[in-house]
């Protein structure tokens, strides 16, 4: 089991910047990918960004593709989401997610998800 708990969500102008952060416990988290997914109302959850076990391999979707950045600490179980140019689009839950097997895009492939952090931008 591994247990995720995301943080640093908020309201932010357009053109602003946030970091999330990812803490995990349980499991050896070094030993899995990691995903952020994003869910605005009335929309699907949809996949951000991704992470291996490494750390040497990273996946954008193309909406935050060069606003986002995806990173990882194994020495202190965190992944990070920093997320820079924000625009009122970016509005939605942001979740983390832990993979077992590999670096994936599709949240059927994740085993473990935080409970969410809300980030609204406003225009």
């Amino acid at each position: 089991q591994v247990r995720l708990v995301e943080s640093g969500g908020g309201l932010v102008q357009a053109g602003g910047s946030l970091r999330l952060s990812c803490a995990a416990s349980g499991r050896t988290f070094s030993s899995y990918a990691m995903g952020w997914f994003r869910q605005a109302p009335g929309k699907e959850r949809e996949f951000v960004a991704a992470i291996t076990w490494s750390g040497d391999t990273t996946s954008y979707a193309d909406s935050v593709k060069g606003r986002f950045t995806i990173s990882r600490d194994n020495a202190k179980n965190t992944v990070y989401l920093q997320m820079n140019s924000l625009k009122p689009e970016d509005t939605a839950v942001y979740y983390c997610a832990a993979a077992a097997l590999t670096l994936a895009r599709k949240s059927t492939s994740y085993d473990f998800w935080g409970q969410g952090t809300q980030v609204t931008v406003s225009s």
